[in-house]
């Protein structure tokens, strides 16, 4: 019998490698390529993700005024909390509303995955607030923060194996709010780790046709696991805001 899902996601990931192959063939100039490549990854993910996550590139900011850098893919909360500016393009989203982070580049290498370590550590340092739930019954306590996803993009892979004794090197020595969980190379494959302690972890490869389908379906479980973010402290945003006022 056909495997209508399976089908499903092969065309998704055909269009996918299709265009990000052009764009690495036709667009010579570095940032017109990388904006290309990021605007497709956006779209594939803002397409087929739950509506309770959006998905833009953006910078995170805490309520201390501390800001990450500019990240490339950002799996945020828009239920619960707010966008703090969204003008021109230009969006800075408060910490507590992050899921996710991604860094997109054209293939995995020793240096893209360190550069997107760096990058999801300027998000993950920043301070998230957490406040009482208010319900029919009384109210729900603040919840613990969970640790942000953080992954990498990729058409292709530098190494080859793509994921062999290189790739995990690096991810071994990454430092916890360094840490890569995910990544995706469509021409190669794709990635997911798990750390068991501060030395050692386990990963799951998936190779060949099946390379996004994976991917996808991985990061989805995950978000799931996570459940929702904590509530946003309005309180302490404002103490900040009047500070010295």
């Amino acid at each position: 019998m056909p495997n209508h899902l399976k089908d499903l996601f092969l065309s998704l990931q055909a269009q996918l490698t299709a265009n990000l192959l052009a764009n690495r063939l036709a667009l010579l100039h570095p940032g017109a390529k990388g904006e290309a490549t990021e605007s497709n990854w956006l779209a594939m993910l803002e397409s087929h993700l739950p509506h309770r996550y959006q998905v833009n590139k953006a910078f995170i900011i805490d309520a201390d005024g501390q800001c990450s850098d500019q990240i490339d893919v950002v799996i945020y909360d828009r239920q619960y909390t707010p966008l703090l500016y969204n003008r021109d393009g230009q969006r800075f989203i408060p910490a507590e509303s992050v899921y996710a982070v991604f860094e997109v580049k054209q293939d995995l290498s020793r240096k893209h995955m360190e550069y997107a370590g760096v990058k999801a550590a300027s998000v993950r340092r920043l301070r998230r607030t957490s406040t009482k739930i208010p319900h029919a019954g009384g109210e729900y306590q603040p919840r613990p923060l969970f640790e942000i996803i953080a992954g990498i993009l990729t058409y292709d892979s530098e190494w080859n194996p793509a994921f062999g004794e290189p790739l995990l090197s690096v991810l071994r020595e990454r430092p916890r709010e360094e840490r890569i969980d995910l990544g995706c190379a469509v021409a190669k494959g794709s990635f997911d780790v798990r750390y068991v302690d501060d030395d050692s972890l386990q990963i799951r490869v998936s190779e060949g046709e099946t390379t996004l389908i994976h991917f996808f379906l991985q990061l989805l479980e995950r978000l799931q696991s996570l459940g929702t973010v904590s509530a946003i402290d309005y309180e302490v945003y404002m103490q900040v805001l009047t500070a010295g006022m």
